[in-house]
């Protein structure tokens, strides 16, 4: 047992608990200092920060962090060494390494029981790693380190860490790598005594001043309940949205082709615990108590269920998404948004900055077209070997009171040098138009001023306004933002009823478009649609604007996002301030790309574009699932545009963190669209007799089938759901092919 203190500076802690110390691990407060230290740390190897600057900028930093004094607890709470009662444990650092997962998987891992180790993070400078251990028996606090530097070969370790007092700050679970909770929390680690009178009354305080969010975070040992649960699922009753998790595992197995027999109960249990925690929260207590066991001990349940909540974070699967539809539960409230990665790219980094974290997911998507528009004659070759403009279009969809206007102020920033040009050759219109208005009708009338570039237009344009300030624009990207959606049909007038659909559609391809008119005052304009805009609109508003285009195009081009609906009676979120040093981080690139020019090569994004486009062709074969197919072409588009605008506002330097930001852009972008409009795209393609699966969400077969099978039983299974028997040696054949299947005899398969 050890203790736990609100931060540095704090002198009262109370005894940790693990579900203290997972709380502080997973505070908003901890990921976000984490989160800046890292983002300096880049900086500083990129040269635009000092050692020293960054050695004291991360010093203040940690200062806020929650701290664990592993080491010992104190009486009365105080962190005094007078005070101090011995826990067991020993702290041991690592500092200055280049590569601390690398060095964790060659020097210490391998020797983790020998050592006696019981946790091991990355520090939050992201430049070392922390050890805790077992004191050996015998051995004082400063013993134990001097033993453990023996054993690691290291000369030069840090003696002062011997001091119980000593703090250890906390970092958030993706900095942990590996944690023996059993050993870590253990009540006798050799030298502890303390009073449960006095554990039990220091722990009702407090310490952790950010809200717990457990959802999306990679999950690690949580505290076992004590609760023994021998039986199939001893659930005490407890439910999800009104049904029983015992039923939800029945139907589960059923779907999955029986209980588990002989040889197979390990990794059938552990599947099985990677999908219910998508809808436990992830959290291993609560899994722990509603998992059939089928002979496992406690101990091996507690590590199964460990490893399946460690895995990546992902959308629910498919599998547990037709368990809960039969069980008649609506499936998509409790989709599971992919977790924005913690490591962001630098310009996003940014402009997430003064945002509250629950909008970042709507503003990470909403600046790329105000962003995009300084690209001027910049082209990107796509895996395909043809060439795309940065062409971007989002709408935010979300519920009312949400919180939309998250993203006026950054796109206001963005667009800032943009609008002090507008606003000169505005100034230029005005006075051409008063000296026209102010001469007679029979006299000679000037021609409009040349180079009256204005590249943000008002929502409500007209389409011969439209058109003028296109053909003025000299091929720069025109630009609004629409509080609302249905401002967009004022480009339709009185005429075509869906021209505004119609404009989405060129926009994304940039392809020419304009009106014939007789009249000498008339506009008669044909240009390249190069424009790029943001709108918002709830999400009832939003499936009933494109119900009626919902197959023909818009939806697959255009990039949504969303906020989730807050908590009656939540906090209000609270913003940063935008001020001159904001705009003055911002500048450079915006610089980088107001200079760019010509077709730019990012093989870093080329490669990433391939990779992201198997990935989502490997989940359309997965759950032969064509309205995700057919969203998924355009979408990589999309996330490979924002790749390349990254790269060119980063000074063409390519970064591991804009992969990661990419492929969640990827998925979230597919999320909302599945989410929104799936089912509505699924009804009307089978309308236009092209057969698409009844439920929403994609669905595997492969997963619908036993675990063997036959030729009859894939085409019982397909017809089942609407499918012609045609085409099913073709499925098999992929499935045999990637390695899915193998193949029994001619007519018996079996999973792979």
């Amino acid at each position: 047992m050890f203790s736990i203190f609100e931060n540095i500076k704090s002198q009262k802690g109370q005894v940790c608990t693990p579900e203290l110390f997972w709380k502080a691990c997973d505070s908003k407060l901890t990921g976000e200092v984490c989160a800046e230290i890292a983002d300096a740390r880049e900086k500083m190897l990129r040269g635009e920060m000092s050692r020293e600057d960054f050695e004291t900028f991360k010093a203040e930093q940690k200062k806020r962090l929650p701290v664990f004094a592993f080491h010992a607890t104190f009486k009365n709470g105080r962190r005094l060494n007078a005070d101090a009662v011995p826990s067991g444990l020993s702290i041991y650092d690592i500092d200055h390494i280049a590569d601390p997962v690398g060095y964790f998987k060659t020097h210490v891992e391998p020797r983790l029981k020998e050592l006696n180790i019981n946790g091991v993070h990355e520090t939050p400078s992201g430049e070392g790693l922390r050890l805790t251990f077992n004191i050996p028996p015998g051995m004082n606090l400063a013993e134990a380190q001097k033993w453990m530097s023996e054993q690691l070969g290291d000369a030069n370790y840090d003696q002062s860490v011997k001091d119980l007092a000593r703090c250890s700050f906390a970092v958030p679970r993706d900095y942990i790598l590996y944690i023996d909770e059993e050993k870590l929390f253990s009540m006798d680690n050799g030298q502890l005594t303390i009073n449960n009178e006095e554990s039990k009354e220091n722990n009702q305080l407090s310490i952790v001043n950010s809200p717990l969010s457990i959802k999306g975070q990679k999950g690690k040992v949580l505290p076992n309940p004590g609760v023994e649960t021998p039986g199939y699922a001893s659930d005490s009753g407890m439910k999800f949205k009104g049904l029983s998790y015992s039923d939800i595992i029945a139907e589960w197995f059923r779907q999955m082709g029986g209980e588990p027999v002989e040889g197979e109960r390990n990794d059938k249990l552990h599947r099985l615990a990677a999908h219910l925690r998508y809808i436990t929260d992830n959290n291993e207590a609560l899994l722990l108590q509603v998992m059939p066991r089928y002979g496992l001990s406690e101990e091996e349940m507690r590590r199964l269920i460990h490893s399946a909540c460690a895995a990546e974070w992902k959308s629910m699967p498919i599998v547990l998404r037709g368990v809960l539809e039969k069980l008649n539960v609506q499936e998509g409230e409790e989709m599971v948004f992919p977790e924005m990665p913690k490591r962001l790219p630098p310009l996003i980094a940014h402009l997430l900055s003064c945002t509250p974290q629950e909008y970042w997911a709507a503003v990470a998507h909403s600046v790329f077209p105000s962003l995009a528009i300084y690209l001027y004659k910049v082209k990107f070759r796509y895996i395909d070997n043809v060439e795309h403009e940065a062409t971007m279009m989002c709408i935010l969809m979300a519920p009312t009171g949400a919180g939309k206007s998250c993203i006026v102020e950054p796109i206001n920033r963005i667009l800032s040098d943009i609008r002090k040009r507008d606003k000169m050759n505005l100034e230029r219109e005005r006075i051409w138009k008063q000296e026209e208005n102010a001469k007679g009708a029979n006299k000679d009338k000037n021609q409009r001023p040349e180079g009256l570039i204005i590249q943000e237009i008002d929502a409500d344009m007209t389409q011969p306004a439209f058109l003028t300030r296109m053909k003025e624009a000299e091929e720069h990207f025109l630009y609004t933002r629409m509080n609302e959606i249905e401002l967009f049909d004022a480009l339709k007038g009185g005429g075509n009823k869906s021209l505004q659909f119609q404009i989405m559609r060129l926009a994304f391809d940039i392809t020419p478009f304009g009106q014939t008119r007789v009249g000498t005052q008339s506009v008669t304009e044909r240009v390249p649609l190069r424009f790029n805009w943001n709108a918002s609109t709830t999400i009832q508003k939003g499936r009933q604007y494109f119900s009626r285009v919902l197959i023909d195009g818009p939806i697959s081009r255009i990039n949504f996002c969303t906020i989730p609906e807050r908590e009656i009676g939540a906090d209000i979120p609270v913003y940063g301030t935008y001020d001159e040093a904001f705009d003055e981080k911002l500048r450079p690139y915006i610089e980088n790309l107001k200079n760019a020019r010509g077709t730019i090569e990012c093989p870093e994004a080329f490669k990433l574009a391939k990779k992201l486009r198997e990935e989502c062709a490997e989940y359309a074969r997965q759950t032969q699932d064509r309205v995700y197919e057919n969203l998924s072409f355009r979408a990589n588009v999309i996330a490979y545009l924002k790749a390349c605008i990254l790269y060119v506002a980063n000074g063409c330097k390519w970064e591991k963190s804009i992969e990661a930001f990419i492929r969640w852009s990827l998925q979230y972008d597919l999320w909302c669209k599945m989410t929104f409009f799936g089912a509505d795209i699924r009804r009307e393609m089978k309308k236009d007799c092209i057969y698409v699966p009844k439920k929403k969400g994609p669905r595997s077969l492969l997963d619908s089938l036993p675990n063997e099978f036959t030729l009859q039983d894939v085409i019982s299974l397909r017809q089942s759901q609407g499918m012609k028997a045609k085409g099913t040696k073709g499925l098999l054949n992929q499935w045999i092919h990637r390695g899915h299947v193998t193949v029994m005899t001619n007519d018996r398969y079996k999973k792979a």
